[in-house]
């Protein structure tokens, strides 16, 4: 396939935005605007692409806005898959589109059914992960029209791109995984669950018995983390919490393993050392904004930022893992 470069931009620039409706989604999140608009595919009974402007207060401008953006992003992805269909001349890259389109569309979708269905967890999760998965699909596209894709046509040292192909697939199934129970903490409102970091109520893992947890819930109303009426804390919250925190340290030792793996693999992986840079600053940036997190007591700008960081930390690792796999293709006479 000749390379396109307008093709290229306009991918590239479907993934950067997708990236941005992720960010713009977790702010929704956030702020707890989720069903600041509680009808769907209208916005208080009026079209949502005419609603003024001067409506836009409180919690509607964040989900209102992401409504917007999620539809033009699905623009996007239309226009991309019929330029793909008509130009690209590898079956792989056709079918990517179309794959791109559907997933767009169920996107939005779910995103309806959560707001209907009053952010059932289960949908709503499905949702977040649909995102995730949305992007690193738009992301491959835009690898795969790049001038990198179309001018490299041989690799060398098959052993060393088949161990680290696998590495960096494993790594994608970590922070996947790690994203999903952030996507269940969310939505399961367990983010505050447990207040302090590095221990959890002064324990590494907090007893969950009656007694401990009337105790908790007394230190989240002192801590005006909760307030009277509110729901106590529960039990399957702090379990939550404390998964996603406790993977969070299996995914960060994986990927920082990964990252020097590919660091040191300079000699038999040319060209790879910053991608190991880019995945070991990325973890070390997301681990931290996921301390913060609790200790700035969900701070908007650094919980939604925890979020996106998630997603990039997703993408170089799902980028890096197709490189690889087609370099140890093209070492073994195969896949162009």
């Amino acid at each position: 396939m000749r390379y396109d470069p307008w093709l290229h931009r306009f991918a590239l620039f479907t993934a950067v935005n997708t990236f941005v409706l992720i960010f713009l989604g977790g702010l929704v999140t956030s702020t707890g605007s989720g069903l600041s608009v509680p009808d769907w595919p209208t916005t208080y009974g009026e079209n949502m692409f005419t609603f003024p402007i001067d409506k836009w207060v409180g919690g509607i401008k964040y989900e209102h806005g992401h409504r917007l953006f999620a539809s033009y992003v699905g623009l996007l992805t239309t226009v991309l898959a019929v330029w793909l269909g008509l130009k690209a001349q590898r079956p792989w890259l056709k079918r990517a589109g179309y794959s791109a389109l559907v997933l767009v569309i169920v996107q939005g979708i779910l995103g309806g059914l959560t707001v209907l269905y009053l952010l059932p967890t289960p949908v709503s999760v499905a949702h977040g992960m649909t995102a995730q998965s949305f992007l690193c699909l738009v992301s491959i596209i835009a690898l795969g029209t790049s001038s990198w894709w179309t001018t490299t046509t041989s690799a060398r040292d098959s052993e060393a791109l088949r161990t680290m192909s696998l590495v960096m697939t494993a790594a994608s199934a970590v922070i996947f995984v790690q994203l999903a129970l952030g996507a269940l903490l969310r939505h399961t409102y367990s983010g505050l669950s447990v207040p302090d970091f590095p221990l959890a109520y002064g324990q590494l893992f907090p007893s969950l018995d009656a007694d401990a947890l009337a105790s908790y819930q007394q230190q989240l109303l002192d801590d005006r983390l909760k307030f009277p009426g509110d729901r106590p804390v529960q039990a399957y919250q702090i379990v939550i919490h404390m998964l996603h925190r406790s993977w969070a340290y299996i995914a960060a030792a994986v990927l920082l393993a990964a990252g020097t793996m590919l660091r040191k693999g300079r000699r038999r992986l040319e060209g790879f050392e910053r991608h190991g840079a880019l995945l070991i600053g990325a973890v070390l940036i997301q681990f931290t904004l996921g301390a913060l997190t609790v200790l700035s007591r969900k701070e908007i700008l650094i919980t939604t930022a925890h979020v996106a960081v998630g997603a990039a930390t997703l993408v170089v690792c799902v980028v890096t893992a197709v490189q690889l796999h087609r370099l140890r293709r093209l070492a073994q006479g195969g896949m162009r």
